[in-house]
């Protein structure tokens, strides 16, 4: 059944050929979810429902197991993704420091909360627990690079050069 998937499918969208190859390759087994949920965020960038609810079909799983796994593991995405990230870290040596006012003012700078990307695709805004810099606090996270001693200044400053990266290049 999986190689009539493969074959034909009725999206037309041809990345899901390529998740179904994932899938045969685990012999659709649930026990290869994680991989499996791995994959599809690697082909489509992020798991909308449709795509969990065509894994779940395809594994033989309940949906609310795939979701559970997707929304337990901070690296699976079910929206897109900002071409940059802004990690900021609320754990209690940053909290203390002031991350509640970086937060609040990259919110308004960037007119979306923590868990959402900009309405240009630009940044996606994330908050982490603890990034284990708390020597640094407060701390943010810029494309996977730490940035210490963060003032909601510095915060919005760095997310304007993103933002102008775009208009730059459209020019």
């Amino acid at each position: 059944m999986v190689q009539a998937e493969i074959k034909n499918h009725p999206s037309g969208d041809n990345r899901f050929k390529l998740l179904d190859r994932a899938i045969t390759k685990h012999h659709g087994s649930g026990d290869a979810l994680i991989e499996i949920l791995h994959v599809a965020q690697g082909i489509f960038g992020f798991l909308e429902n449709d795509l969990m609810v065509y894994i779940a079909n395809a594994l033989k799983l309940p949906l609310s197991r795939v979701y559970g796994v997707a929304t337990f593991y901070h690296f699976f995405r079910l929206k897109p993704q900002g071409e940059h990230t802004f990690v900021l870290c609320t754990g209690t040596a940053c909290y203390v420091k002031g991350a509640s006012e970086i937060q609040k003012a990259v919110e308004h700078h960037c007119a979306c909360k923590f868990g959402e990307t900009t309405k240009d695709n630009k940044v996606s805004l994330i908050s982490a627990r603890c990034v284990g810099s708390c020597g640094l606090a407060p701390v943010a996270v810029l494309d996977n690079a730490v940035s210490g001693k963060m003032t909601p200044n510095h915060a919005t400053e760095l997310i304007k050069q993103w933002q102008e990266e775009k208009k730059e290049v459209a020019a």
